[in-house]
C-alpha cells in the first residue's frame, strides 16, 4: 500500500523525521518497502495565469499557442506552448528564466518560430512528477500567483510504500496506520472529523437481503441531481496520486478516496437502471451478466450478487455490471451502496472468475463490520460537496445475529511476563490494549484483565495475541537483552539416528545449495512429472499456478532451477528436504505424508577455472549417483543399496533407477527425460534424485575394531559376462564368497570392444584381501581367488577374459 507522508501526518504527528517514522512503521509491522519524494529536485517554477492565449499564425493547424503569463512580478511573460489544454484564465505552473529543472534543464528566453520564449508551461513529468499526462497542470481559479509550486502542491512530501500482513486488514486505509502509530508513540490521533449528511429528499429504496450470513450489513443511498461530470479537486488528486491511484472522474476519484482514509469499499450504480428494488441473493442457474470491463459471464449458483427484481447488477463485493453503471452523458441519480460481505463467499467467487480488483483484495482480507454507516456519510459528505446533488435518507439492512461477535479473553499477568521476559507496569497495559481499541478491564484479585477485541480486528482472539500486541507497541526494544536462565536436561544421543543437519552439511560441502519451496505446486508442471497420479487439490489456491498439493519435491526444484537458468546461473546444484503428500484411502484422513530428501543438479562437473579446459564436461548419472553413495555412506548402509532399472515417466529410461535397501523401495535417481527437457526449456542435461529420509536416517551402529598388522594383497581378475547382468551383482557375490578377507573391493575398467563377443562386456575387478590374524599365503590368495572365479562361473556363466567362451 502507498500513501502520502503529509497526509499521515494530518491524522497523527509524531514529532520525529520521515526516515524514524519509516523505522518506526516496520517496528510495529507494517513492512516498509521503500520511501521516496514525490517529486524530484527543481527551482524557480511559480503559479501563473494566463491572461491571453492566441495561436501561433505561421504554424499549421493551430498546433502552437502564444500565451501571455503573469506571474504576479508585475511583468507579463511571453511564452510559446504546444499543450493541448492552453486557454486563457488557466492558472498554470510556470518555470522562467533562472528556474532549474529535473535533468539539470536550464530554463532561458529563446525564439521559437520566430517567437520569443520567456519560460515554459509545466506538466508533472515536466517537474519530475510520475505521471503520463503531458497537458500542462491546471491549478484552482484560487491558487495564488507567484507563490512557489512546490509550497503550494507540498512537494516535499514523500510516498510510502508498505507491506500489509494478511491478518492486518484494517491497515489497508489510513485509519489503521494512524491508530498504530498513534498507539507506539502513546499519542493522540485525529481522523477527519465525519458529520451525518441530513436527507434533502425523501425517496427510498426497497432492499432485501436474503442471504444475511453472506451479507450481514448492507447500507444504500439515494442522490438525485449530481453534476457526474464535475472535476475532481486538486487536493484530491495529488492525495489518490501519491498512493498509487489514478484520477478518473469526480464520482470514482471520491470512492477510491474514502477507500484510502478508512479501508471500506463503497459502489455507486446508476440509479434509473435498477427496476424494482435491491435484492442481495446468490444467483440463479446459468445466470448472465456482462462485468463493466466487456467480459460477459455464466454465474454460478453459489455466487453472491447484487439484483434488482429483473436482472443481476454486480456480483457482490467484486465488480459491477455494464447495465448499471454511471453514464457519463445521462446519469444525474445514483445509488450509493456500502456493505460488509462475508470474505469466505467473496474469495471463492473471485478466483471462480479470475476477477481481481481492489475492493476484492479488501472484502477477501476482511473489512470492519462496523464501518459501513460511517463509509456511507464519508462518501455522501464529498459527493455532495463536490458533485452536488439531494441526497436522501441510508437504508440499513443489518443482521445482527449474522455479525461476528466480539470475543473476551482472558489475559494473565504471569504468562505476560513469562511469554515477554520482562515486567511491563499495568497502566501501560492498560493504555496499549486501549490505545488499539480494545475494551479492557483490570482484575486485581487475580492480577488479570479481561480485554474485548475492536470489531476492525479478526487476528485477536487468544490471550497469545494480546500478548504480541503488547510486545510490539511498548517496543521491541525496550525489552532489556537478558540472557536466559533454563534448567537443561541433557538427552541421550542415539548413535543409530543420523541428524538431517549433517547431511545437509555434506551436500552444501559438495556444492549444493539448499532451498525452501512451497508445498504447493502448479497442476500442469506436475503432471509431466507425475501423469499418472492424481494429486490432492486445494479448494482456495493462493493462484492457479500454486492449486494442488506437491506429488514430489521435484516439481518446485525444478522451478528454482529454471529461475536460476534465466538469470545466466550455469553450474547449479539444489537440494530439499520436505513432505510430498499422497492421496492414499489408506492413511489418516486420506493423505499419506512422506518425509522427503530431494536435489538437482545441471551444468558443468566443476567450477570455472584457469586450470581446466574452457570446454568442461557436464554432469551424468554418475555425478549424482556419487552424491547420493556419498550419504549413505555415512550411514553405513552404502553396502545395502542397490540401484535397478525401473521405469519412471520423468525420467530417461536408459539413465536412471529406482533406489533400494534391502529389497525395499526408497526412491528415484535419473536424467530428465529429453522430451520432458525440452517442455520445461531446460538448458542442459538435468539430473535429479529424491528418496524417503526416514529409512535412510536410520544408521548402522559402528562396530570397533582394531587394525590389522598383516599386509594386504591386492589381486585383479578380468572376467567376462552378458551385458544384461549388474555390475553390483557380481560385487555382492564376490563379498558372500570371500567374506571378511575381503576388505574391498573395486571396479576399474568395463570394456566393449575387439576380442570380446558382441551382447558381452568385460569386467576388469581389484580384489583386496587381508587376513586379520596372520599374512596370507599365496597357496591362500590363489584358493580365494580360484573359488570366487568359480562361484562367478556358475552362478553368472562368466569366463576369464583370456579363457574361450564355452556354452552350457
Amino acid at each position: 500500500m502507498k500513501f502520502s507522508e503529509f497526509w499521515l501526518r494530518e491524522w497523527v504527528n509524531p514529532t520525529i523525521d520521515s526516515n524514524t517514522l519509516a523505522d518506526q512503521i516496520t517496528m510495529i509491522g507494517l513492512e516498509v518497502n521503500s520511501i521516496e519524494p514525490v517529486a524530484k529536485r527543481f527551482t524557480g517554477v511559480v503559479i501563473g495565469k494566463i491572461v491571453e492565449c492566441r495561436p501561433h499564425i505561421n504554424i499549421k493547424n493551430n498546433k502552437l499557442f502564444i500565451n501571455t503569463v503573469d506571474i504576479g512580478d508585475k511583468i507579463l511573460h511571453n511564452i510559446v506552448c504546444g499543450a493541448k489544454n492552453c486557454r486563457t484564465d488557466l492558472i498554470v505552473a510556470v518555470a522562467t528564466r533562472g528556474a532549474l529543472l529535473p535533468g539539470n534543464l536550464n530554463i532561458e528566453a529563446k525564439k521559437l518560430f520566430n517567437e520569443l520564449s520567456e519560460g515554459i508551461l509545466c506538466s508533472f513529468p515536466t517537474l519530475g512528477i510520475d505521471g503520463n499526462n503531458h497537458d500542462i497542470i491546471e491549478l484552482p481559479a484560487d491558487a495564488p500567483i507567484g507563490k512557489n509550486i512546490r509550497d503550494y502542491l507540498q512537494l516535499e512530501d514523500n510516498i510510502i510504500d508498505i507491506n500489509i500482513t494478511p491478518n492486518r486488514p484494517d491497515c489497508l486505509g489510513l485509519l489503521g496506520i494512524a491508530r498504530d502509530i498513534s498507539a507506539y508513540n502513546r499519542i493522540t490521533f485525529e481522523p477527519p472529523i465525519i458529520h451525518k449528511v441530513l436527507p434533502v429528499i425523501n425517496d427510498k429504496i426497497f432492499i432485501y437481503v436474503e442471504v444475511t450470513n453472506a451479507c450481514p450489513r448492507y447500507l444504500g443511498r439515494i442522490v438525485k441531481n449530481i453534476n457526474i461530470n464535475a472535476r475532481t479537486p486538486l487536493w484530491m488528486k495529488e492525495k489518490l496520486r501519491r498512493s498509487g491511484y489514478r484520477s478518473i472522474d469526480a464520482v470514482v476519484d471520491i470512492t477510491n478516496y474514502v477507500l484510502l482514509e478508512l479501508g471500506q469499499p463503497t459502489h455507486i450504480f446508476d440509479f434509473d437502471s435498477i427496476e424494482g428494488g435491491i435484492l442481495v441473493r446468490y444467483a440463479q442457474k446459468n445466470e448472465q451478466l456482462t462485468l463493466v470491463n466487456g467480459n460477459n459471464i455464466t454465474l454460478a449458483s453459489d455466487t453472491l450478487v447484487i439484483a434488482d427484481y429483473n436482472k443481476v447488477l454486480a456480483i457482490a463485493g467484486i465488480l459491477g455490471g455494464a447495465n448499471s453503471s454511471i453514464n457519463y452523458s445521462s446519469t444525474c441519480n445514483i445509488f450509493l451502496e456500502c456493505a460488509f460481505f462475508n470474505p469466505l463467499i467473496i474469495t471463492s467467487a473471485a478466483r471462480r472468475y479470475e476477477l481481481h480488483t481492489n475492493t476484492l483484495y479488501h472484502y477477501e482480507r476482511g473489512v470492519d463490520q462496523n464501518l459501513p454507516p460511517l463509509a456511507i456519510e464519508r462518501v455522501t459528505e464529498l459527493l455532495v460537496a463536490i458533485c452536488g446533488g439531494q441526497p436522501g435518507p441510508v437504508i440499513d439492512r443489518t443482521s445482527k445475529r449474522s455479525l461476528r461477535q466480539s470475543n473476551t479473553i482472558n489475559l494473565h499477568r504471569k504468562k505476560l511476563d513469562r511469554l515477554i521476559g520482562h515486567f511491563i507496569p499495568n497502566n501501560d497495559v492498560n493504555d496499549i490494549l486501549t490505545s488499539i481499541g480494545c475494551k479492557v478491564r483490570c482484575i486485581l484479585a487475580t492480577d488479570s484483565w479481561k480485554v474485548t477485541a475492536p470489531s476492525w480486528r479478526f487476528d485477536i482472539s487468544i490471550e497469545e495475541d494480546l500478548i504480541e500486541e503488547i510486545a510490539r507497541l511498548y517496543g521491541y526494544n525496550m525489552i532489556p537483552n537478558v540472557p536466559v536462565r533454563a534448567n537443561l536436561k541433557i538427552s541421550h544421543f542415539s548413535e543409530e539416528a543420523l541428524q538431517l543437519s549433517r547431511v545437509k552439511m555434506l551436500l552444501v560441502a559438495r556444492g549444493y545449495h539448499e532451498t525452501i519451496i512451497y508445498s504447493f505446486v502448479d497442476p500442469k508442471k506436475q503432471a509431466l512429472f507425475h501423469p499418472h497420479q492424481v494429486p490432492l487439490v486445494l479448494p482456495n489456491p493462493i493462484s492457479k499456478n500454486m492449486s494442488v498439493m506437491r506429488l514430489s519435491l521435484w516439481t518446485g526444484l525444478i522451478d528454482a532451477l529454471i529461475y536460476n537458468q534465466n538469470r545466466q546461473q550455469q553450474r547449479i546444484r539444489l537440494f530439499e528436504s520436505g513432505l510430498r503428500f499422497i492421496p492414499d484411502n489408506t492413511a489418516e484422513m486420506g493423505i499419506r505424508q512422506d518425509f522427503m530428501l530431494a536435489g538437482v543438479i545441471t551444468g558443468p562437473r566443476f567450477n570455472e577455472h584457469w586450470d581446466f579446459d574452457k570446454e568442461q564436461p557436464l554432469v551424468d548419472f554418475y555425478d549424482i549417483k556419487g552424491d547420493i553413495e556419498a550419504i549413505f555412506d555415512i550411514t553405513g548402509k552404502l553396502d545395502d543399496i542397490e540401484f535397478k532399472v525401473q521405469q519412471h515417466p520423468a525420467l530417461h529410461p536408459g539413465q536412471s533407477a529406482a533406489i533400494y535397501i534391502k529389497n525395499e523401495f526408497i526412491g528415484f535417481i535419473g536424467m530428465i527425460h529429453p522430451e520432458l527437457e525440452a517442455k520445461l526449456n531446460l538448458n542442459s542435461r538435468t539430473l535429479v534424485f529424491e528418496f524417503l529420509w526416514n529409512i535412510v536416517a536410520e544408521c548402522k551402529s559402528h562396530k570397533i575394531s582394531n587394525i590389522s598388522r598383516f599386509p594386504t594383497n591386492r589381486r585383479d581378475i578380468a572376467i567376462v559376462v552378458v551385458d544384461n547382468i549388474a555390475v553390483t551383482d557380481i560385487i555382492n557375490e564376490c563379498k558372500n564368497v570371500i567374506g571378511d578377507q575381503l576388505i574391498n573391493i573395486n571396479i576399474f575398467d568395463i570394456y566393449h570392444g575387439n576380442n570380446i563377443k558382441k551382447g558381452f562386456k568385460s569386467i576388469a575387478i581389484s580384489l583386496i584381501l587381508q587376513n586379520k590374524n596372520n599374512t596370507l599365503e599365496e597357496e591362500e590368495i590363489a584358493a580365494i581367488i580360484e573359488k570366487c572365479i568359480f562361484s562367478l562361473k556358475s552362478k553368472f556363466q562368466a569366463y576369464l577374459r583370456n579363457e574361450t567362451y564355452v556354452s552350457n
